[in-house]
């Protein structure tokens, strides 16, 4: 059913395609008198016209950046019918491309299309393809950048990949580590009742989960919403293996949302003005997505900031503003985690509403944490002093969940059934001895 109403599309995008070419030099009128309204047949595209409800000039220039998407030969094959002789015709615009060797549209082929070669609805049409029409806020459709000096108009014509595959499939894949998308989606089968915290930390974590739960009606408010930033930002602070990748992955995990941790060492780069645009593609990327973006180690680009001494001192504060301002912007949930809050310059932590300490683990915690480290088919009916070890030895939750794995290991290696103390002792002090601690 899909690829029927998106036939009966290009069939009309290719009508007045055709009806353009023999009027080349009207102001449009013949092409505005076609109609453009489909029946909602319940399909991803059908959807997608109903949810936007674009009029006939953003319909029209949503198929022709569509178009080569499913027909590579669609403005090559009207064109060559159109002029059966051949001849250079720049009115139509379009480029070729590295790789595909049909005609991709441009803004000058929307304002030809839409406009002929009338001045005044050529100004009217190019709103539609400005920065603060809803087709680039959204970040569904935008002109890409040309070379310095040549007409902003003659930008390829660019449908988002994730609308393409929405539109036409009905399902958007979840984006893959990449150069042009430095994060990854972190999962867990963990649950709530498995991650062990200080009460203090739960609660906040709590408050959270309210945000989540109730900020679209919280935006609604007329009042709320003229004083209240979108978004959330929040700063994990505390040693590894406190439990702050695991929380972050469990908030997104309890709320239906994906949570991609960002690699700062992809995204920060020695070349000026590549940080900023790694940062950029990354946030409209998840624009609108609900997503929940974690940034580990944030100290590396929110470190405390230092006197202007060089080019290069400039310039690395100028990424960390642009980087505030994008966050502030956000609309959805960011999380900053660091090793030391004092990293963090004082400046930044204004900005956030939340700090949350990740403790190391008490000793209650860490007897809970032993407890649900070691499943009861691991320690076969024996009865291990766990309150006593957890008093014992100091060790972060990520810390006793290494010793459970060593231990497990360990038996299914030598065969052996039970759990024994000089296992569960062994196990520990090679875990200090990495951590380069004394037993």
């Amino acid at each position: 059913m899909s690829g029927e109403i998106l036939y009966k599309a290009l069939l009309q995008l290719q009508d007045m395609v055709k009806r353009r070419l023999s009027h080349p030099r009207s102001a449009g009128q013949a092409a505005e008198k076609v109609s453009f309204r489909l029946k909602n047949d319940g399909s991803p595209f059908a959807a997608f016209i109903e949810k936007y409800k674009p009029d006939f000039r953003e319909y029209m220039t949503l198929l022709l950046a569509l178009a080569p998407h499913l027909q590579p030969d669609f403005f090559n094959r009207i064109v060559a019918e159109s002029f059966p002789e051949g001849g250079d015709f720049p009115e139509f615009g379009g480029v070729k491309a590295s790789n595909h060797r049909g005609i991709l549209p441009t803004g000058e082929t929307v304002l030809f299309l839409l406009a002929g070669n009338d001045l005044i609805k050529r100004l009217q049409v190019q709103h539609i393809l400005g920065s603060d029409h809803w087709f680039s806020k959204k970040h569904i459709l935008w002109l890409d950048q040309v070379h310095e000096g040549e007409p902003a108009m003659s930008g390829k014509l660019t449908l988002d990949p994730e609308i393409v595959e929405s539109i036409t499939l009905g399902t958007i894949s979840k984006p893959r580590f990449s150069s042009g998308f430095p994060a990854e989606n972190i999962e867990t089968e963990m649950e709530w009742n498995d991650l062990v915290l200080h009460p203090s930390t739960r609660k906040q974590i709590g408050e959270i989960e309210g945000w989540i739960l109730h900020n679209e009606t919280l935006m609604k408010d007329p009042a709320m919403k003229k004083r209240v930033k979108p978004g959330y930002r929040v700063l994990f602070y505390g040693p590894p293996g406190t439990g702050k990748t695991l929380t972050a992955t469990l908030l997104g995990k309890q709320t239906g949302r994906d949570v991609f941790r960002i690699d700062l060492s992809r995204v920060i780069s020695k070349y000026i003005g590549e940080t900023e645009k790694n940062l950029s593609r990354l946030f409209d990327k998840a624009g609108d997505k609900n997503w929940i973006l974690f940034f580990d180690e944030a100290d590396a680009l929110f470190g405390k900031r230092t006197d202007i001494r060089d080019a290069h001192d400039k310039y690395a504060n100028q990424e960390v503003a642009y980087l505030l301002q994008r966050i502030e912007s956000f609309n959805g949930l960011v999380i900053l985690a660091t090793n030391q809050r004092g990293n963090i310059d004082d400046a930044f932590v204004r900005r956030f509403q939340a700090v949350i300490h990740f403790p190391m683990p008490g000793v209650t915690e860490r007897a809970a944490i032993w407890m649900k480290s070691f499943p009861e088919n691991m320690v076969n009916g024996g009865n291990p002093d766990w309150q006593k070890i957890a008093s014992r030895y100091e060790l972060s939750g990520a810390g006793i969940v290494n010793v459970a794995h060593y231990c497990a290991l360990e038996m299914l290696s030598s065969g052996r059934k039970t759990l024994s103390e000089e296992n569960l002792e062994a196990a520990i002090k090679r875990e200090f001895i990495k951590e380069g601690k004394v037993v």
